[in-house]
C-alpha cells in the first residue's frame, strides 16, 4: 500500500501537480484501465482523507503487544498523516493485556477499539455461546478506558429474548456503568435464518421480542446509566428509533423523551411508524405527520394488509432480511 501510495504521488509529479493528490490526479487513477484495482483502492482511501486505518479483519489484539507495536510503527512511518488507527477486539481478549500494554499501544497510534459486547448478562452470554463472561468485559474494558483508548461497545437489544429481557437490560447497564466506554452502539436483534438462534426459536427455546419490547429494552438500559460520559449511538437501520442518540449525562432525558413519545403512541400509530421506518420513508417521529408521507404510508398499509395474512409485522420481517 505504501508503494502504491508513492507511485500515485509520482503520477502527480508527472502530471505537473507537484506530488499533490489533486482531484485531477485521483480521477486519472480511477479512469486508467491499465493499472491494477489496488491503485484505485488506495486512491479512494486518499480521496477520503487518508487519515484513518482499520486493522482488519478480526481480533487484532490476539497478536502480541510487541507485534502490534511493530505494525503501528510501520503505519506511522509510511503514513505520518494518519490520525486514527482502529481495530476490532473480542471481549474475551481485552483482559489479556495490561493497562501498561494498552498505554504502549496508544502511544504508538492505536486510538480506538470496537468490541461486540452484546450483553452484560452472564445468562444471555451463555445462551448465545458468546465465549466470555461479563467480568471479562468489565475488567478488560476498564483497562482500555484507563489507557485512554476510545472504546466502542456494541449492544444487542433483544438478544436475551422475552424471558431474559430484564436480566439483559439490568446487567448490560451495570457493565456499561462500570466501564464508561466512549461509545455504546445499539444493534437491535434480528434472528437470521439458518442460525442456531433461529433453530432455537423454531423449537420454542427462544422467544424474540417484538419492536416495542426492543424499544423498551433500550429505554431500560439508558434509564440505568449513571455517572458516566458515554455517547449513545443508534447508527444502524435495525434500530427503530434513529433519534435515540446523545451524550451522557446531558442528553439522557432527551433520548428518553423520544422513546416515551413513541411508546405512548396508539398501537396503530406505532405500527405505521414501523412501516415507514423499515421502508425507508421515515427517520424521525415527526416525519410520520408529513401529509405526503402519511398518505403514501396509509396506501401501503392497505395493500400490505390485503396481500399478507400477517399484515405489517410480517412485511417488516421480510424487509429486515435485506438489512443483515
Amino acid at each position: 500500500m505504501a508503494a502504491i501510495y508513492n507511485e500515485i504521488k509520482e503520477i502527480s509529479w508527472k502530471m505537473g501537480d507537484a506530488g499533490e493528490f489533486t482531484n485531477r490526479v485521483i480521477s486519472s487513477v480511477f479512469r486508467d484501465a491499465t493499472i491494477p484495482d489496488s491503485f484505485r483502492s488506495v486512491a479512494y482511501w486518499i480521496a477520503s482523507g487518508g487519515e484513518t486505518v482499520f486493522l482488519q479483519d478480526a481480533n487484532s489484539l490476539m497478536l502480541s503487544t510487541d507485534s502490534l507495536i511493530e505494525i503501528l510503527n510501520h503505519i506511522r512511518k509510511n503514513f505520518p498523516q494518519v490520525l486514527r488507527v482502529t481495530s476490532y477486539a473480542r471481549a474475551s481478549t481485552l483482559k489479556l493485556k495490561t493497562v501498561d500494554e494498552y498505554i504502549r499501544l496508544k502511544e504508538c497510534g492505536l486510538t480506538r477499539l470496537h468490541v461486540g459486547m452484546e450483553s452484560g448478562s452472564d445468562k444471555v452470554l451463555k445462551l448465545i455461546d458468546k465465549g466470555c463472561k461479563s467480568e471479562q468485559l468489565l475488567e478488560g474494558g476498564k483497562r482500555v478506558v484507563e489507557a485512554e483508548i476510545s472504546l466502542s461497545l456494541y449492544v444487542i437489544p433483544g438478544i436475551g429474548g422475552v424471558e431474559l429481557s430484564e436480566d439483559h437490560t439490568h446487567e448490560t447497564a451495570r457493565v456499561i456503568n462500570g466501564v464508561n466506554p466512549a461509545f455504546v452502539r445499539f444493534r437491535s436483534l434480528y434472528v437470521r435464518h439458518n442460525t442456531p438462534l433461529a433453530e432455537m426459536t423454531k423449537q420454542g427455546l427462544f422467544n424474540p421480542p417484538d419492536e416495542d419490547r426492543i424499544v423498551t429494552e433500550i429505554r431500560d438500559i439508558i434509564q440505568r446509566l449513571e455517572n458516566i460520559t458515554t455517547t449513545i449511538a443508534s447508527d444502524h437501520i435495525l434500530n427503530l428509533l434513529e433519534e435515540v442518540e446523545g451524550k451522557l449525562p446531558e442528553d439522557k432525558e432527551k433520548m428518553l423523551a423520544v422513546i416515551h413519545r413513541y411508546l405512548n403512541l396508539p398501537y396503530e400509530e406505532r405500527l405505521m411508524f414501523q412501516l415507514g421506518r423499515r421502508g425507508g420513508a421515515l427517520r424521525s417521529l415527526d416525519d410520520i405527520y408529513e401529509p405526503g408521507v402519511r398518505s403514501r404510508l396509509e396506501a401501503a398499509k392497505r395493500e400490505i394488509e390485503k396481500d399478507l395474512p400477517g399484515g405489517i409485522p410480517e412485511y417488516i420481517q421480510a424487509i429486515k432480511k435485506r438489512f443483515v
